[in-house]
C-alpha cells in the first residue's frame, strides 16, 4: 500500500509525434499525415534484399488495412486490395532533423534539465517549475505545445499529464490517443479508475508477453490484481522487478527527470537484422569479422580496452531448428582493442555454439571496459610486430573518420554475403536519405 502525500506530486508532460515517421513522409510529399494512406517500409516488395518491415504506418493506413509496426512487407495487401496504400523508403535524416526541430519547441517551455528524448518521436518533460508561466491549466499548455507544432512543422502529437513519468506515459499510451484533444491527464486519485481498469497487461509500459504471461501462471491476469497482491510474492518470481510491477499498478514512480542517471558501468556493441537468411559459415564469419572490427573501432575512439566480449546469434523464424532460437555467450579475454584478437574471440564463440541453424540476426559487444593505457603483450608474437598492428588499427581508424567508412575496407568485405560497403551510408539502419533535403 502506498499513502500518496508522501509520493512526488509534480507535473510531468509525455508527448508522442503520431506515426513520426510516416507523418514526416506524408508531410514531404505534400500530403496531411491524419488523412494519407502511407506506410514506410524498410525494403520496398522488389528489393533484392529481401522482405522488409514495414517501420511506421499512417493512423488512416493502419485502420483501414490492418497495418502495423514490423508488420512483413511481404504481408502488405496486394495493390489490387489496396490500390491508394503507397509505399515509400525511410529518410532517417530528415526524421532526425525534425525531432530535433521538436526539442527545441519543448526547449521553449522547459529547461534541458528538465526534458528527456526517451526516443526519436517520444518526450518527456517535467513541467512543475513552468507551466503556469504559459496558462492557467496544465492541459491548456499541453494544447499549445501541441499547436504550436502543429503550425510550424505539420505534425500532429499525443500528450500524456501525470503526477509523474509513469502516470504521464501511462496516460498517453492508454487513453490520450482516443481522445479528441488527444490529451489526458492521469492523477494518483484516479488510479482505481484508470490503471486498474487495465485488463490487457501487454498494453502498460514495462511488462512485456513473457512478463505478462508469467503474471497469468500466477493468476494475475489484470492491473488490479497486480496492485492487490502480496508484494513478497512478487519478489520472489521477480526480484527487484516484481517490486516495481508492484509500484507500477499503484501509480508509484519516484523518478524526477533532472536527476539524471550515468551508469557506472558501460558497454559498446553494434548488432544487425541481416537481409536474408544466412547458412553459409564463411559468410556468417565475414559478417561477424566487419562487426568486430567495427565494435573495436568504438573502444578504441574512446580510449578504452574490454576485458569481456558477447556474442548473440539470432535464428531465423522461418526455417526454425530444433527449440534453440538463438544462443547469447560471452567470454573473459585480455584486456585488448586489437581487431584481430577481438575478431578471434568472436569467431572461437560462434564456432563452438553454432550448429549449421539458419541465422537471421548478429550482434558484438564488448563490456568490462577499462583505460587504454598500456599494451598487453604476448610471448606467440614478437613484440614490434604486436605494436606495428596497433598503429596499423589506429592508422586505419583516422583515415575512416575523414575520408568515411568505404575509403578503405578489406578484400573480405567484396566478397558475398558482406554487409559493411552497404550498411556505412545507413543511419540507425535504415536509409538516410537525402531525397527532401
Amino acid at each position: 500500500m502506498y499513502d500518496y502525500r508522501y509520493e512526488p506530486h509534480r507535473v510531468v508532460f509525455m508527448i508522442d509525434n503520431k506515426s513520426f515517421f510516416a507523418s514526416c513522409e506524408a508531410l514531404e510529399l505534400g500530403l496531411n499525415p491524419m488523412k494519407a494512406v502511407l506506410a514506410v517500409v524498410s525494403h520496398q516488395p522488389d528489393s533484392k534484399y529481401g522482405s522488409g518491415l514495414i517501420m511506421a504506418a499512417s493512423p488512416l493506413a493502419k485502420a483501414k488495412y490492418g497495418l502495423t509496426n514490423v508488420m512483413r512487407v511481404r504481408d502488405l495487401p496486394t495493390k489490387k486490395d489496396a490500390p491508394d496504400l503507397l509505399l515509400v523508403d525511410p529518410h532517417m535524416n530528415l526524421y532526425i532533423k525534425r525531432s530535433m526541430q521538436v526539442l527545441d519547441i519543448f526547449r521553449e517551455y522547459a529547461a534541458d534539465e528538465d526534458i528527456h528524448a526517451y526516443s526519436i518521436d517520444e518526450s518527456m518533460i517535467d513541467m512543475t517549475k513552468s507551466w503556469h508561466l504559459f496558462g492557467d491549466d496544465p492541459y491548456l499548455v499541453a494544447r499549445k505545445i501541441q499547436c504550436e507544432i502543429r503550425d510550424k512543422l505539420g505534425l500532429y502529437t499525443t500528450c500524456g499529464i501525470g503526477e509523474n513519468p509513469l502516470l504521464a506515459k501511462l496516460a498517453m499510451d492508454i487513453s490520450a490517443k482516443h481522445r479528441h484533444s488527444m490529451i489526458d491527464y492521469w492523477h494518483y486519485i484516479d488510479v482505481p479508475d484508470t490503471i486498474w481498469r487495465i485488463t490487457d497487461m501487454e498494453e502498460v509500459w514495462g511488462i512485456g508477453k513473457r512478463t505478462a504471461h508469467h503474471l497469468r501462471r500466477l493468476h494475475i491476469n489484470n492491473m488490479y490484481e497486480l496492485a492487490h497482491t502480496d508484494p513478497a510474492i512478487l519478489k520472489k518470481e521477480f526480484g527487484v522487478i516484481g517490486e516495481q510491477l508492484f509500484a507500477m499498478s499503484w501509480g508509484v514512480d519516484r523518478s524526477i527527470i533532472s536527476e539524471k542517471f550515468f551508469p557506472k558501468m558501460k558497454n559498446y556493441g553494434n548488432s544487425q537484422i541481416l537481409t536474408k537468411d544466412y547458412t553459409n559459415q564463411r559468410e556468417l564469419e565475414i559478417v561477424l569479422r566487419e562487426i568486430g572490427e567495427q565494435v573495436a573501432a568504438r573502444i578504441r575512439a574512446h580510449k578504452l580496452q574490454t576485458q569481456c566480449v558477447s556474442l548473440y546469434v539470432g535464428f531465423s523464424q522461418y526455417k526454425p531448428t530444433g527449440n534453440r532460437t538463438g544462443f547469447n555467450v560471452q567470454r573473459k579475454i585480455s584486456p585488448t582493442n586489437d581487431n584481430d584478437l577481438l575478431v578471434q574471440e568472436i569467431l572461437a564463440l560462434f564456432r563452438k555454439n553454432w550448429r549449421g541453424e539458419t541465422v537471421r540476426a548478429l550482434g558484438v559487444s564488448c563490456s568490462r571496459l577499462i583505460p587504454d593505457t598500456c599494451q598487453q603483450l604476448t610471448f606467440f608474437m614478437q613484440p614490434s610486430t604486436q605494436i606495428k598492428k596497433r598503429k596499423i588499427d589506429e592508422t586505419i581508424d583516422q583515415i575512416r573518420r575523414k575520408y568515411g567508412f568505404k575509403s578503405l575496407v578489406k578484400a573480405s568485405s567484396l566478397m558475398e554475403g558482406a554487409t559493411a560497403i552497404r550498411r556505412s551510408s545507413l543511419v540507425g539502419g535504415h536509409n538516410g536519405g537525402n531525397a527532401y533535403e
